[in-house]
């Protein structure tokens, strides 16, 4: 499909998807969910690692609420369910490294799907805000799900109920992103970070993302059990055979991906 709302391409390994509705701030319409969609599925095959980031000043302001006077005929259970959430599996399930380069402010649905990425970083004069409560809603698009598992509960909770704005640098202090970078240095930084991820183990990234994820609902056996696992597909790759050669040759590891 073609692509209207976001900018997709692939260089060097790396698939960039830029949200690319500057003039309201990059926010989400059903026609850029679709395409947000499609490139991330599409990314899995064409890429060693994806990176999601914003055009403009903005990362993504959340929701596209358009017109003010058709509010009450929006379905948002049916919007959610139908469009939010298969894009949000894509990211989470998809099987390379996925990174979110967070290039202004994250507010509602915009910063959760933020949050949604494997890795999250942000310049240090972007944002975060949990924007819901102020017209009426609850968190959504994962951010109830996120939250509480990236800065506890406390935070969690006042961050929603009071909507503050979070800055990159609080936001990384709390646990809710990896990294917050200074302005000027910020496009050099995350495709350095994304170069050095398609330059990796894919497969044991893979491994990576499914043992990290999969901690949250397992006990203490089922874990070390699936690290087991893991770790024999990890143990029997070319990968792995390269890795170890490259250590005892004392020289960079020169990773296939398989």
């Amino acid at each position: 499909m073609g692509f209207d709302c976001i900018s997709y391409g692939v260089e060097a390994g790396v698939a960039v998807i830029t949200l690319n509705r500057p003039e309201v701030m990059n926010a989400l319409s059903s026609q850029l969910r679709a395409e947000m969609l499609a490139a991330v599925l599409r990314a899995g095959d064409d890429a060693r690692v994806l990176v999601i980031t914003g055009a403009g000043r903005a990362f993504c302001s959340g929701q596209d609420l358009g017109d003010a006077a058709r509010v009450g005929s929006i379905d948002l259970e049916r919007i959610l369910n139908e469009e939010y959430v298969p894009l949000l599996k894509a990211i989470t399930d998809c099987p390379i490294p996925t990174i979110s380069a967070v290039n202004g402010a994250a507010a509602g649905a915009g910063a959760n799907l933020a949050l949604a990425a494997d890795v999250v970083m942000a310049c240090e004069s972007a944002s975060f805000i949990q924007a819901f409560t102020r017209i009426g809603l609850v968190p959504d698009a994962g951010g109830s799900y996120w939250l509480p598992r990236q800065i506890g509960l406390a935070r969690a909770m006042g961050a929603v109920l009071f909507a503050d704005k979070v800055s990159a640098s609080q936001a990384a202090e709390w646990g809710m992103i990896y990294e917050c970078v200074p302005d000027q240095d910020f496009a050099a930084h995350w495709r350095a970070r994304a170069a050095a991820l398609a330059n990796g183990p894919t497969l044991a990234y893979r491994g990576v993302k499914t043992a990290l994820r999969a901690s949250f609902g397992n006990v203490l056996d089922a874990q070390l059990a699936l690290e087991a696992r893991l770790q024999g597909v990890c143990g029997a790759s070319e990968d792995f055979r390269e890795g170890v050669a490259a250590f005892l040759e004392k020289r960079a590891a020169k990773f296939r991906g398989a």
